[in-house]
């Protein structure tokens, strides 16, 4: 028995010492790649132009090859305003009267017409009605913002040309991390001479911005609390 119970609190320890670890835990989903391996032109004795060693000296410096890096320059910012009403009003109202068999008038029946009730009391006529009112109305407001930089790297050149780009950065604080990750599809057109790019020129881009560590654990709701505001609360 002590021996379990020694078993127990060491697995309890090292279950708490691996939730409290800072390390960063890296996406492969947004890893850079390691350029392609360019053969290189064997020399021909005699000639004035090398191919292998040329020098581009008119030409700025722009990813175009996998493995190439690129700053994007992060400008995003939207604004979102959506306003809801509704009202539905419906009203019902039905009526029977007293029924009879082989006739139609009950109080003045003639041989051969079989009221099925004949006195006040004993009436089978009835009346029904119904109404029902819904308003609904609803208002939802929006707005994020996200600024900086971040260098990614080329992993894919398209047959039209076109770079799928991706990449991420982490950063550490106290007892955080910062995560911001960055992928989509750029057009070399839209590279500036100076290597950087705008999001805005991304397309299919996927942004996304996070942290981990005990200031993001503070900031997110327990399980109970999401309970109570969640679809399946039925009140």
């Amino acid at each position: 028995m002590t021996l379990f119970v020694k078993l127990v609190a060491l697995g309890s320890l090292v279950l708490v010492t691996g939730c409290m670890s800072n390390a960063p835990k890296r996406d492969p989903g947004y890893a850079a790649v390691r350029p392609v391996a360019v053969t290189v032109p064997e020399s021909q004795d005699g000639a004035i132009f090398n191919a292998g060693n040329n020098i581009s000296l008119f030409e700025d410096y722009r990813a175009r090859r996998v493995g190439d890096i690129l700053t994007v320059k992060l400008e995003e910012k939207t604004d979102a305003e959506k306003e809801t009403e509704t009202k539905i009003s419906k009203s019902n109202r039905n009526s029977i009267t007293n029924p009879t068999v082989f006739g139609t008038t009950p109080q003045f029946s003639l041989p051969g017409q079989l009221p099925l009730a004949s006195t006040n009391n004993n009436n089978l006529a009835f009346e029904l009605g119904s109404s029902s009112n819904f308003s609904g109305q609803g208002d939802s407001d929006q707005s994020n913002k996200l600024t900086g930089n971040i260098s990614v790297s080329v992993v894919e050149v398209l047959p039209n040309g076109n770079l799928i780009v991706r990449g991420e950065k982490v950063i550490t604080i106290n007892q955080g991390n910062e995560y911001l990750r960055l992928a989509g599809m750029i057009s070399p057109r839209d590279i500036d001479a100076d290597n950087t790019i705008s999001s805005k020129r991304i397309a299919d881009a996927q942004i996304s911005y996070v942290g981990d560590g005990p200031t993001n654990d503070a900031n997110v709701m327990g399980w109970l609390g999401r309970f109570f505001i969640s679809a399946l609360m039925p009140f």
